[in-house]
């Protein structure tokens, strides 16, 4: 899913919503949550994951254009890890083949 689809299923969720506020909040959500990550703080969604950092230690690499070695410099790198409600999730669906959403919309005309 990408961030317009995501825009796209909130503004059908919540009709009041225009598009335009849609993306406003899913904009100004993830401006947080990228902020709180930069400023070394830890997010965390109760039933869905956390978010972290993971520290990537220095080390010598090679640069693969003149072999010579070059020092790499520490860094810390944005972790997820899933919340239990959302492995379960995922999990239970593991024997089922994934729909695609043209799929999903055609099985509930079937219904009807």
């Amino acid at each position: 899913m990408t961030k317009s689809e995501l825009v796209a299923q909130l503004a059908l969720r919540f009709p009041q919503l225009v598009l335009k506020d849609a993306d406003f909040a899913v904009k100004t959500m993830l401006d947080a949550m990228s902020d709180a990550l930069a400023n070394g703080h830890r997010i965390e969604i109760r039933g869905f994951g956390s978010f972290g950092l993971n520290r990537r230690p220095s080390r010598v690499g090679r640069n693969p254009k003149s072999g010579e070695k070059v020092l790499v410099p520490e860094k810390f790198v944005p972790h997820f890890k899933p919340g239990k409600e959302l492995r379960e999730r995922v999990d239970g669906r593991a024997g089922e083949p994934l729909k695609q959403s043209n799929e999903a919309d055609s099985d509930e005309d079937d219904d009807a």
